[in-house]
């Protein structure tokens, strides 16, 4: 049989670490790269027998990428500490590894808020890869790069997104000066046409193209934060600009 390594990155996730390690239990590996946490996060992987392994963070491609260095399975899966393999999933995860043609698969992520799953407003990312084809690249929502062909799983993995409103919109803030700071570092310049077009788009594509409405006040409430995520970006382009971060 073929094997697979779960790779976890983890700073302060006591509070989510112990559920998503047990979903993913039926692993050869599982490795948790964390970042200095001050919580009982070590604890917990260690409970597990993980490999625990740590690094300051500094962007999620290089965490993960040195992660991937410490991986020996065939096949790597990442997860992030607010997402759960279901069983189906599992079972899907291990024929898929065991008869694939391809060198990596997208696992489908709807997303949860207000106490239910929106699955107009999911996400499809490629995870499961064969290890000796794949890198991390970008700082902020980090590309994994897979060489080969890719698929998809049909059973979905269960994504407790979001804390709340308050913490998703300062998740949005937090990723806002990455992305801006990428950006200037690319070049890039801000307008208001992207001040104003951009954040619109954005709730229009979330709420009305890809179907959000079905779901009612708790995806009106993402696409929001989500145009405010846009806004923020470009506005903190321009306080970088002149220094005033």
């Amino acid at each position: 049989m073929k094997k697979l390594t779960v790779i976890i990155p983890t700073f302060n996730e006591e509070c989510y670490l112990e559920k998503a390690l047990y979903s993913v239990k039926f692993a050869d590996e599982i490795i948790v790269v964390d970042s200095f946490s001050t919580d009982k996060t070590q604890h917990i992987a260690k409970a597990y027998n993980c490999k625990f392994i740590q690094r300051k963070f500094d962007n999620f491609s290089n965490q993960k990428n040195y992660a991937l260095e410490y991986a020996t399975s065939e096949w790597v899966l990442f997860l992030d500490a607010d997402e759960r393999i279901t069983f189906p999933l599992q079972k899907e995860i291990l024929e898929a590894i065991e008869n694939s043609n391809y060198q990596g698969y997208k696992l489908n992520f709807p997303h949860f808020f207000m106490n239910r799953f929106l699955f107009n407003q999911s996400s499809s990312v490629t995870r499961l890869v064969v290890r000796e084809q794949c890198y991390f690249e970008g700082s902020v929502h980090e590309k994994l790069i897979v060489k080969g062909g890719i698929s998809s799983l049909k059973n979905p993995v269960l994504h407790y997104t979001y804390k709340g409103l308050e913490h998703y919109i300062k998740k949005k803030d937090t990723y806002a000066w990455f992305q801006a700071e990428q950006l200037l570092q690319k070049g890039k310049s801000v307008t208001f046409f992207q001040l104003i077009f951009k954040p619109f788009y954005r709730f229009f594509h979330s709420f009305f193209i890809r179907g959000g409405f079905r779901d009612g006040i708790p995806a009106l409430a993402i696409a929001g934060v989500n145009a405010y995520g846009v806004f923020s970006r470009y506005a903190k382009m321009m306080l970088l600009k002149k220094g005033l971060k």
